[in-house]
């Protein structure tokens, strides 16, 4: 597959230009979200209490990058496969895992014990970062050698 991509200099360019769209999501985040756990967790946060948060701008915060992160890894996923079966696919998938994920979020927040801070972390972790893509690449890849 990485031939494939090497042969193709137009997809090889528009991977690369949707990966570094990935890099500035992450490089301007502080300008770009409300997010009062960005520097919660970049501290020692298992012995700390979570930060005070709006809940309503937390939420639109976190929809908004989730969006934003599925939207250029959905067009990594297109660009790779030029396949839209499995990209409407893929965009089920990211939504459902959203929809999950959101609400493990706001309860681990809410209801659970101070003890939780690892959990919120990783929850939040795939709610932020374009985790997805890493895993829904190969299995693609693995899914189309095989039909």
């Amino acid at each position: 597959m990485l031939q494939k991509i090497l042969n193709n200099k137009l997809r090889l360019v528009q991977f690369l230009f949707l990966v570094v769209l990935l890099v500035l999501v992450r490089t301007f985040e502080n300008q770009l979200f409300y997010d009062p756990f960005l520097d919660f967790f970049k501290k020692d946060f298992t012995k700390l209490r979570l930060p005070s948060f709006n809940s309503t701008q937390l939420f639109l915060g976190l929809l908004f990058r989730y969006t934003l992160n599925t939207t250029i890894s959905l067009g990594i996923i297109y660009v790779l496969f030029k396949d839209v079966g499995m990209v409407k696919f893929a965009l089920v998938l990211y939504y459902f895992f959203f929809m999950i994920l959101i609400v493990a979020f706001f309860y681990i927040v809410y209801f659970a014990h101070e003890h939780s801070n690892w959990i919120l972390f990783y929850v939040r972790r795939f709610l932020i970062q374009p985790i997805f893509v890493l895993l829904f690449v190969p299995g693609f890849y693995y899914q189309k050698q095989n039909k």
